[in-house]
């Protein structure tokens, strides 16, 4: 049978559907730099020179004195019965990645645990922060991301919040000699209209004319912690926008677990990560923001894995203390995994945290997500492209190509973290060129165009 439409009709249909807008490129511009595992929050009053050698070394040092082998690593965890993760495997990548590279993304923190201080100690902070981070950055001691968050711009904090990042970025550049870093990011909070962005975003600008910088060079990272940045009086979803307003100077988006769940009268008791609340935001940020490259994080979760006794001088601590220290950092190191384990099966592959004794345990969940399903992974991946091009070879098309997607998404982070390398890129099949364009139909119709 013949198709009955005619070629002006399809020629019509066809030129509708080309004008479907595509993803804002002003939203698709994070730079270089690879997604961070983390983001550790810092209070300012706190930071000094020596500061992130410090912190590393607290991440380190609590990991290994819990877990000396993988296999109390799996006790701690209580996850004996699991025995398809390479449970060796994970402990070793933890410990090495803890003494390479313990902190990838840092705060300097002059909202929530910066607490309630004084105009005057705040200027001082500020102007004190920004010459120890020049220096950390003259000593090579930078992670690959780090910055400040200001406080919000809401009515009752946004001249103070100005006063800071004013303060800080011309101490910063001016001790650099205007250098700035690539990783270097302002994290606004609290963000729920576009009008706080467009706001920063020329702030900004004016810093960047002032010191000669490239326009938009200063990278934002907003704060979703209220309803309000996820649905308008009107019903619909505002966070492209907001988003869009920062005009590509956007280089990630935060959710805050807390202030959100509360905003939603969720009570304390059930505040956590995986309320079924903070599920359906996360997704929404995800959905709302699907096609750009603006990195998602979930937020943090608030049991932290530290000793309830402490030794005081000389007198030790007793076997019930130390049984009761040792629960407390189980109950914290249990319920962190479980959270960054669900983050990473809603496609969240970024938290924050709260103290650099959280670190160990999100690297540990990280590794062991990707390092169990590996294996099958590769196999289907090979698969799948094999599969793919027997199809495009006799003309036909290839119908699993989201399963194939799926597959892709999970080997593009498993690179990031440093899970695989190029060697099991080659097992696969694939190129490291192919695997980083993102797109599995992308690779597919390539692979046809050189036939």
């Amino acid at each position: 049978m013949d198709p009955t439409f005619d070629k002006a009709v399809i020629a019509a249909v066809s030129n509708r559907v080309h004008k479907v807008p595509t993803v804002d490129v002003a939203l698709a511009q994070v730079g270089g730099l690879s997604q961070p595992v983390h983001t550790l929050y810092g209070g300012a009053q706190l930071f000094k020179n020596g500061s992130l050698a410090k912190l590393g070394d607290l991440a380190r040092g609590h990991f290994t004195s819990w877990v000396d082998s993988d296999r109390a690593l799996v006790s701690i965890l209580d996850l004996e019965e699991d025995r398809e993760t390479p449970w060796s495997t994970v402990y070793e990548s933890v410990v090495g990645r803890l003494r390479h590279k313990p902190i990838e993304d840092f705060r300097i923190d002059f909202e929530d645990g910066y607490g309630a201080r004084s105009s005057e100690e705040e200027d001082l902070d500020a102007i004190r922060t920004a010459a120890c981070l020049a220096h950390e950055m003259e000593a090579d001691f930078l992670p690959p991301s780090f910055g400040i968050r200001v406080k919000a711009f809401l009515p009752e904090t946004v001249q103070r919040s100005i006063r800071t990042l004013d303060l800080f970025m011309t101490q910063f550049l001016e001790a650099t000699s205007g250098v700035l870093p690539s990783g270097f990011v302002v994290t606004l909070p609290k963000v729920t209209h576009k009008i706080q962005v467009g706001a920063i975003s020329d702030l900004l600008e004016l810093i960047e004319g002032r010191f000669s910088l490239a326009r938009r060079s200063i990278r934002i990272e907003l704060m979703v912690e209220g309803p309000e940045a996820l649905v308008t009086e009107h019903g619909t979803n505002p966070l492209k926008g907001i988003v869009g307003e920062a005009q590509g100077r956007c280089r990630g988006v935060h959710f805050g677990t807390y202030d959100y769940s509360a905003a939603l009268d969720v009570s304390a008791e059930y505040q956590s990560m995986d309320h079924p609340a903070c599920i359906y935001a996360l997704l929404s940020m995800k959905a709302s923001l699907h096609g750009s490259r603006v990195w998602l994080a979930d937020g943090a979760t608030n049991i932290l894995p530290l000793p309830v006794h402490r030794e005081i001088g000389t007198r030790p601590l007793t076997v019930g203390q130390k049984i009761e220290n040792e629960a407390q950092v189980k109950r914290a190191w249990q319920q962190s995994f479980r959270a960054v384990h669900n983050s990473l099966k809603l496609g969240l592959y970024q938290g924050w945290d709260l103290h650099p004794y959280q670190i160990g345990i999100r690297l540990v969940a990280h590794y062991a997500f990707f390092l169990r399903y590996l294996p099958s992974a590769m196999q289907r991946l090979s698969s799948f492209l094999a599969k793919a091009a027997q199809a495009t070879a006799i003309g036909g098309t290839f119908d699993d190509a989201a399963t194939g997607q799926g597959l892709l998404n999970f080997f593009i982070r498993a690179l990031e973290l440093g899970v695989i390398g190029t060697d099991h890129l080659k097992q696969v099949g694939i190129t490291s060129e192919e695997l980083m364009s993102r797109s599995f139909i992308g690779i597919v119709e390539g692979r046809r165009n050189m036939k």
